[in-house]
């Protein structure tokens, strides 16, 4: 059996697991509703990065007995451009602490941009967001990495940078392995 696991706080990375889904015919499920990982040999986990993680991500793996005899892929969904190297490295950094290290060591890891909406915020992340802003605002120059200029650039709009395209290279991931 194989499934596509998603992660997503307002829609973006579900949008990205369902067009997955459907390409592959795997299975679609919230990480909410998955009870037992290891019941798949393909577990595609899509998830939204949301205050520092990977949302649901250690969730889902904790539970994973043994990764060999898995193919595991995971990918990230966010605001921030994934072409750029310090964005997947600070990611990569973050998903190393909410991954057991068999997981992570195995896992073939993508990254896919997402979007943003500000009317659509809740008020805690609406409130962490203002904070982050006014910091980010105030960095000099130098100390602003991309991620933090997406964040400026975006903040209390309505972008969309999903781009189901961006997917091929995890379907053709797995449609090697079969």
């Amino acid at each position: 059996m194989n499934i596509v696991i998603y992660g997503s706080q307002y829609g973006t990375a579900k949008r990205y697991a369902e067009e997955l889904s459907n390409r592959l015919g795997f299975e679609l499920k919230s990480y909410e509703e998955v009870a037992d990982v290891n019941l798949y040999d393909t577990i595609i986990y899509v998830g939204a990065l949301y205050a520092g993680g990977v949302l649901g991500m250690k969730k889902t793996f904790k539970g994973m007995k043994d990764s060999n005899g898995h193919t595991i892929v995971i990918a990230t969904v966010g605001l921030a451009d994934p072409t750029d190297k310090t964005n997947t490295d600070t990611i990569k950094k973050g998903m190393k602490n909410q991954l057991p290290t068999e997981v992570y060591d195995r896992a073939s890891i993508f990254h896919l941009r997402g979007g943003i909406d500000y009317s659509k915020l809740g008020f805690k992340h609406k409130t962490m967001m203002g904070m982050l802003y006014k910091k980010a605002v105030t960095l000099p120059e130098d100390k602003k990495t991309s991620e933090v200029r997406a964040m400026i650039e975006t903040y209390n709009k309505q972008v969309d940078f999903v781009d189901l395209i961006t997917i091929e290279p995890i379907v053709k991931a797995c449609f090697e392995k079969y």
